[in-house]
């Protein structure tokens, strides 16, 4: 297995952007698109290759199924895309019917690195990539709400007036409209959240300001949609991210798509929870503090999620 080769199945917005991205990254010496439209998969690798004298040398090229065989990292983006007024969840048909279609290539190759989702839904789908592909659980990963959780830490940066980078917060749960924000162990190197409002003066209106925060982080990608049409650069550095940690073995902390087996009550779905990531993938939860209300709230998502992956008919591999 090369760990320093990815494929990128789907070259879309979503895809050729991740594409990007990694060729900037240095983290890899082969980037191979693929897609069902041969022709867009060439031209997007052709077009991002003509950076490549800027950058680390990286061969970038549009490839087939074939290619997987040896890569240490294959990326997901291939779905149909979430159009305006539409949920995440809504997607579920549309996309399960192109994964049942795309993980069996994916076996057959004979695949052994990690498998990373990034389609909508994403829990959804790695729920359903994990039961019809050949790896263990851990090696089959969702970006989860690893954007979320950016998203909401830049809006606490202008809120606060501080350095993203020094905000410890996770959004966990469905990445989309049921996401919860864990707002009980969120802080600014080491001091609580609530504290440190105070601290940058905000005295009052706190629980209000912190509500208008998370509906305006759960509500960005349908404000984004309504403007352009896609998302696709968050999450294309969440990617680049994500990929750091697997390829460098970092053991950073992500709050991933990854599958429940008892925590909080929750088991056999797939939902985003802190995790260390590693080059094999999830390495173990990270059982973050939550208070009741959170608790709850994160039950809630997970009976959202499983409600619809019961509906999925599929089968355990």
């Amino acid at each position: 297995m090369n760990e320093r080769k990815a494929v990128i199945i789907g070259a879309g917005f979503v895809g050729s952007a991740s594409a990007f991205a990694l060729l900037q990254s240095g983290l890899f010496t082969e980037i191979v698109l693929i897609d069902n439209n041969q022709a867009k998969a060439e031209g997007e690798a052709m077009d991002i290759s003509h950076g490549v004298p800027f950058c680390s040398p990286v061969d970038i090229h549009a490839g087939g199924y074939e290619d997987a065989a040896d890569a240490g990292i294959i990326i997901i983006t291939a779905g149909a895309a979430q159009r305006p007024g539409e949920t995440r969840l809504d997607l579920v048909s549309r996309n399960a019917a192109i994964f049942r279609s795309i993980i069996p290539n994916i076996n057959e190759s004979g695949f052994q690195g990690v498998l990373l989702i990034v389609a909508n839904p994403v829990d959804i789908l790695t729920y359903i990539a994990q039961k019809l592909s050949n790896l263990p659980a851990n090696r089959v990963i969702g970006s989860g709400t690893t954007l979320d959780t950016a998203r909401l830490k830049s809006e606490l940066s202008k809120h606060l007036n501080v350095d993203a980078r020094s905000i410890h917060s996770f959004i966990i749960g469905e990445h989309g409209d049921s996401e919860i924000v864990a707002w009980s162990s969120a802080n600014v190197s080491g001091v609580p959240i609530g504290d440190f409002c105070e601290l940058r003066g905000h005295y009052h209106n706190h629980h209000q300001a912190m509500e208008k925060i998370a509906a305006g982080v759960r509500d960005s990608a349908y404000r984004i949609i309504e403007r352009k049409g896609a998302t696709y650069y968050g999450i294309a550095m969440s990617i680049r991210r994500i990929c750091e940690a697997i390829v460098n073995d970092e053991k950073s902390i992500f709050p991933v798509s990854n599958l429940m087996t008892g925590a909080y009550g929750i088991e056999d779905i797939v939902l985003s929870m802190p995790a260390i990531l590693g080059r094999d993938g999830i390495e173990t939860q990270i059982p973050i503090s939550l208070n009741e209300k959170e608790t709850v709230a994160l039950m809630k998502s997970a009976r959202t999620l499983k409600e619809i992956a019961d509906k999925l008919d599929l089968e355990s591999k």
